[in-house]
């Protein structure tokens, strides 16, 4: 009977902390993220997505299930196919609508049907009555499960995670003020190789999450973090004592790929920690660091290459990670259930000596070779054979590309034709970071008050093209956000108007892709991971290609034609699609077998 007490309940807890995502009916998203925010790879089965509901109604449920149970017993042991049935009961429990969120692309995600709230049905779960050898939680309140962790072991976890993350995206653009700097101790002559400098760090962003998010999976979150980190911290020092461009290209490119753990893994370490009615600020916190990351970096950067050498740029922020390393030693513990389960599965094996212990993750498939070769192969196939995937893509890696090429070339404005010195041109980097942060705040309530009506007028039944509303004013931000800032700065007029152009081609770039990664998310429930990482990888290219060409682009077109140039292409490739998904979304998703609703 103690073994029956302790199965049950970890099926309650597993009821609790995973519930499979392959309902179509999922939908209703929150998104604050910013573009560096890189997509956290997310188990396909849906593990991480937890639903909302208090300990007090399950353990309620967990007592009255018990009672029917000890009075059935008898027929519980003439059943034999449990498997199947565990199976049937799952998918009933994803049927009946849930409320469920989840941090996909380090973005605070909930999918929400809507339809009245849970009733868990009393069920015999097979796992846990016929399966004396399952290991999982002790109660619904086991202290060894991260989300029983105490607020103040919960809050030190956010606080190295968020410093992490604000480190990275501060790196890739700190050195935008330092170029010209750089590029006259190395003799770089050719402008193409000193941008190059800046964006192959961006560029690592598109191969890094591919494999870390794989490895997270296979040997837990934090030890991935945090070697990543070392490496990051290796390679960035490495920056520092370059002695020639092809030395500090080809570190940046291995610091970049470390840089890129936290923004791959930081979010799913949080998913882990808090329940969603505890998350609320722990992402606002999370989601602030690499928003102000591309707005602190250039600024700090500007007055270090001013005042001392641009080598400061690298060993400032090693240091800086270097005293975070120290903190996440001590105070970041694993959080990863899978992993922290094994843990225990392997110490009660080695104390009973049965080896039939397992945990309900345990896959003979789930090898670090097969969950790589996943996450190498989907993203690819989900860009080559949906359309869907092949629009949002391509216009999000065109709106990433546009803001690398401003914060590679908004240094050249101001110093060249506002003839301001590094430091006080580098403060104009404060108006992109206010067009991130208002563009978020509004957008978020906006977007899912607009979702709400449509769903309303819809019958209660919610679509992933109820997302799509916000893609018109958000293509429109962008064009006009270029043309004020190439025109403005054309004219040379005062410096106030260049920077409320750039904002507002911020503000609209970070709309833009909030309703695209909700509308992914939305499209490909199951495989919104796969969907988001195909996007990324897309992205980074063009936030590494594009600011290659945008000194030729400028010395030939100046900064008005060159913007309104910029500021065309935009308007053909975003104002078309809000329309084209409206009316052609459902179609194209009922011919998908990877889309909901496919």
């Amino acid at each position: 009977m103690p073994d029956l007490r302790r199965s049950r309940t970890g099926t309650s807890s597993r009821t609790r902390s995973r519930s499979r995502a392959r309902s179509p009916q999922l939908h209703r998203l929150f998104s604050a993220q910013f573009p560096d925010d890189h997509s956290v790879y997310h188990h396909e089965d849906g593990e991480g997505v937890h639903v909302e509901e208090g300990r007090r109604s399950l353990h309620k449920t967990e007592t009255k299930r018990r009672r029917q149970d000890s009075s059935s017993s008898s027929e519980e042991d003439t059943e034999s196919t449990f498997d199947d049935e565990n199976e049937k009961a799952d998918e009933e429990h994803v049927e009946q609508g849930t409320t469920v969120e989840e941090i996909r692309g380090g973005i605070p995600v909930e999918h929400d049907v809507e339809v009245g709230q849970i009733t868990l049905e009393k069920k015999k779960s097979s796992w846990s009555v016929r399966d004396p050898n399952l290991v999982t939680w002790d109660s619904p309140d086991d202290p060894a499960n991260p989300k029983n962790w105490s607020m103040n072991r919960k809050w030190a976890a956010t606080f190295i995670v968020s410093s992490f993350t604000l480190v990275s995206p501060i790196s890739s653009s700190m050195i935008s003020p330092a170029l010209t700097s750089i590029s006259r101790e190395f003799n770089i002559t050719n402008q193409v190789e000193a941008q190059l400098t800046l964006s192959i760090f961006v560029l690592a962003y598109a191969i890094g999450p591919l494999f870390l998010g794989p490895l997270s999976e296979i040997y837990g979150r934090v030890v991935v973090l945090q070697l990543s980190n070392m490496f990051y911290l290796a390679w960035n020092l490495g920056c520092g004592f370059a002695q020639n461009s092809g030395q500090l290209m080809a570190f940046r490119f291995l610091s970049g790929l470390g840089g890129s753990a936290p923004l791959a893994i930081g979010g799913g370490l949080l998913s882990d920690c808090f329940y969603p009615e505890q998350r609320g600020k722990a992402i606002s916190i999370y989601s602030l660091a690499p928003l102000l990351g591309p707005a602190i970096g250039p600024i700090a950067g500007g007055f270090i290459s001013e005042n001392t050498t641009w080598r400061w740029c690298f060993w400032s922020t090693t240091i800086f990670t270097a005293i975070v390393q120290c903190f996440g030693v001590f105070f970041l513990q694993e959080t990863y259930a899978p992993k922290l389960l094994a843990w225990k599965r392997d110490k009660l094996r080695k104390a009973t000596g049965n080896m039939e212990l397992h945990t309900e993750y345990d896959s003979p498939d789930k090898t670090l070779v097969n969950t790589i070769k996943t996450a190498m192969k989907r993203p690819f196939k989900l860009l080559a054979t949906q359309p869907i995937v092949q629009v949002l893509a391509c216009y999000m890696a065109y709106l990433y590309g546009l803001m690398y090429l401003m914060l590679s070339t908004f240094p050249l404005l101001w110093e060249n034709i506002y003839h301001q010195s590094v430091g006080i041109g580098s403060l104009n980097f404060i108006s992109m970071g206010l067009g991130f942060f208002l563009g978020t705040q509004i957008c978020a309530p906006l977007n899912d008050a607009i979702y709400r009506r449509l769903k309303k007028r819809n019958g209660g039944v919610g679509k992933p093209e109820f997302r799509v509303p916000m893609m018109i004013p958000a293509s429109l931000l962008v064009p006009i956000g270029l043309f004020w800032y190439g025109w403005s700065a054309q004219a040379q007029v005062h410096w106030i108007m260049p920077n409320l152009g750039a904002a507002i081609f911020c503000a609209g770039t970070i709309v833009g892709f909030q309703c695209i990664q909700t509308y992914l998310v939305d499209s490909y429930t199951r495989y919104a991971a796969s969907a988001i990482a195909a996007a990324t990888v897309l992205r980074s290219l063009a936030g590494f290609g594009f600011p290659l060409f945008a000194p030729a682009m400028y010395k030939a077109l100046e900064f008005g034609w060159g913007n309104s140039m910029l500021g065309f292409i935009a308007i053909g490739l975003g104002v078309p699609a809000p329309f084209l998904l409206w009316r052609y979304g459902p179609t194209l998703r009922g011919k998908s077998k990877f889309a909901a609703g496919g």
